[in-house]
């Protein structure tokens, strides 16, 4: 089961990366960022506009 979790985090933190690049920003910053807060990187990331 915790496996699981862990697969699950690291996949988001993917999807986050190439969300932030769709937005033209740092992609592995934001992995980065993404493995330590999670979902809450994904939802900075749904609200913050595109440079």
């Amino acid at each position: 089961m915790e496996n699981e979790y862990v697969v699950g985090w690291g996949t988001l933190a993917l999807i986050n990366a190439g969300l932030a690049q769709g937005k033209n920003r740092s992609g592995l910053n934001w992995f980065l960022i993404s493995l330590l807060l999670g979902p809450l990187a994904t939802l900075l990331l749904l609200f913050a506009e595109k440079r």
